[in-house]
């Protein structure tokens, strides 16, 4: 329950944020329970963008197979771009493309810092 709680908080700073930044925001239906999209669309005139978010603590973020399989799948029938949004405690936002990840037996996964030099923070994306 714990877990449900942060990754909700989480998704409710998200939304504030892309919001007050000049987006039209939709949080997914059973988001958290699921996994069959990402947590929360985003949108702006040129911009659509699918946002999985985790508030993860360690140095490495692994996404289950079938959840990450899911989500590229979406990206490929939607054709809307999709990220994983990974925050630490005291960190920002910064936002992975799907392909950054690197594929585990059991899951894909990515390092804190890879995510910071390659991914964006969620001020790039309000630009």
């Amino acid at each position: 329950m714990r877990t449900y709680v942060k990754g909700s908080r989480a998704e409710r700073e998200l939304i504030d944020y892309f919001s007050v930044n000049g987006f039209c925001v939709i949080r997914a239906a059973g988001s958290g329970v699921n996994s069959l999209s990402p947590d929360i669309l985003v949108f702006r005139r040129g911009i659509q963008i699918g946002i999985e978010a985790k508030a993860w603590e360690k140095e490495n973020l692994n996404i289950a197979r079938e959840q990450f399989e899911n989500l590229k799948k979406w990206e490929d029938i939607s054709g809307i771009t999709c990220v994983v949004g990974w925050r630490r405690n005291r960190k920002p936002w910064y936002f992975v493309p799907l392909s950054i990840f690197k594929e585990n037996p059991k899951s894909f996964g990515i390092n804190w810092e890879n995510a910071q030099a390659l991914g964006k923070t969620k001020e790039e994306f309000c630009r």
